[in-house]
């Protein structure tokens, strides 16, 4: 992927002021099993949302009505000032979803696919927005320039995935959805993949809700972290405020005199400072452990329940809506 993001533009045309998520008491039921309760979020312009929970806490779900491929049972939605369970061909044309797996054409050449599925977006291009992205500056800036003229069919996994990314940026959005984004990426792709994500977000106030079960990336991504469980989001902030809000202590550790010690306090820094103030240099393998994410995430979805109200109600009920997508 091209980190220089040549011939990326503003996108944004709605107000500054408002919402690009707005969502209130959002509640689904498969048959008698609630798998959403109550949902209530936000996401502004430019923000990178993470949204992370365990299998069958309603994650694909909560994407799915967001994306106005399934509608809700009752609670608010709003994206991009419009109910998605009524959207029209011009609101679609403003969002891209880049889904975990997808259908491909095997026997189209990149570029071809790409500029075919171009043609859907011209009719909403705008004065602000041109529509759809420059094939040839997408593939640049996915990575994929080399291999313009090469059928799908011959693609490693990785450089499928990185046309999965072209797929959903190909008309511009103001709204991006990713699902496990860099499965498959190598290590030079995934970083090349996580300066595009930041540029869109940064420079072009790209909203993005990212569904990933990598939890480093999440961290690294995302402005905020939602955590769902148990068909609630139980958790709302940046890794930070909820390692705070969670652990609320950090462990210390050390040597002194041969032995090794530890203690947990939620004053680490004035611990240390007076450790070192009564025993000196002969304080050695300091170690100052603050709660991760990942702990964070344990503990958040042990305390609420590890999975979603119904469990196989998500399972049996999500997913489906989307199975076909492949592209507006």
């Amino acid at each position: 992927m091209n980190s220089e993001g040549k011939g990326l533009m503003t996108t944004n045309t709605s107000d500054d002021g408002g919402f690009v998520l707005d969502v209130e008491g959002l509640r689904m039921r498969y048959g008698t099993t609630d798998v959403l309760r109550e949902v209530t979020f936000r996401a502004r312009h430019g923000e990178v949302v993470a949204l992370l929970g365990p299998n069958g806490a309603g994650k694909t779900t909560t994407i799915e009505i967001l994306e106005g491929f399934r509608m809700r049972s009752a609670g608010r939605v709003s994206v991009l000032g419009t109910d998605p369970a009524h959207a029209d061909e011009a609101w679609r044309a403003r969002v891209g979803v880049v889904l975990q797996s997808w259908r491909d054409h095997g026997k189209w050449r990149v570029r071809e696919l790409l500029a075919h599925f171009g043609t859907y977006y011209v009719p909403y291009a705008t004065d602000t927005v041109r529509r759809p992205w420059d094939t040839d500056e997408l593939l640049a800036a996915v990575g994929l320039s080399e291999l313009a003229g090469d059928k799908i069919r011959t693609l490693s996994g990785g450089q499928r995935r990185r046309l999965d990314v072209a797929i959903g940026l190909v008309g511009r959005p103001e709204l991006l959805f990713l699902d496990e984004p860099t499965a498959g990426l190598d290590p030079r792709a995934r970083h090349e993949f996580h300066a595009l994500v930041n540029r869109l977000a940064a420079e072009h106030r790209t909203t993005i809700l990212l569904t990933t079960h990598d939890l480093a990336e999440a961290e690294k991504l995302a402005d905020r972290i939602m955590i769902l469980s148990g068909g609630r989001i139980v958790a709302d902030g940046t890794a930070d405020e909820l390692a705070r809000r969670t652990a609320g202590a950090d462990e210390v550790r050390w040597t002194c005199g041969g032995r090794r010690f530890t203690h947990v306090t939620a004053e680490s820094t004035r611990f240390v400072r007076e450790l070192f103030r009564e025993h000196g240099e002969a304080i050695g393998e300091l170690e100052v452990r603050r709660a991760s994410l990942e702990d964070t995430y344990m503990t958040l979805v042990h305390r609420h329940g590890s999975g979603g109200p119904g469990g196989p109600g998500e399972a049996a009920g999500a997913g489906d809506a989307r199975a076909a997508v492949t592209s507006r």
